[in-house]
């Protein structure tokens, strides 16, 4: 294996490396919050990966081996179904850092969908 087959895990880790860090800067609790958190991840992963399977099986598209790992889940690169994990967790990760920047320049205004 060359490190060539590692770019799409380097993106995914380097994707992570750099929003992991805002759960403590910012102290978020996202990570608090297993099961709410899955489920989100869930909902936004379930119909892409349908979605990917479908449109690999019918040859709409492929993946290069010579830059995935060998392991295949449903015909998919590992990377693939972890991409659909990842992206969506430093999504809600950013969202929820904003949140709290937002917050703090603005003390006391309730945003919306916020109760105070």
């Amino acid at each position: 294996m060359s490190l060539l087959h590692l770019s799409y895990v380097a993106m995914l880790a380097f994707c992570l490396v750099g929003t992991l860090p805002l759960v403590p800067a910012f102290q978020l609790r996202v990570l608090r919050q297993p099961r709410r958190l899955s489920l989100t991840i869930l909902m936004a992963a379930t119909p892409f990966v349908v979605w990917d399977l479908w449109a690999t099986e019918a040859g709409h598209w492929s993946f290069d081996a010579d830059q995935t790992l060998p392991w295949r889940v449903g015909g998919l690169p590992l990377e693939e179904i972890l991409f659909f994990v990842v992206i969506p967790l430093v999504a809600v990760l950013t969202f929820e850092a904003v949140r709290v920047v937002r917050r703090r320049e603005r003390p006391g205004v309730a945003h919306r969908g916020e109760v105070r």
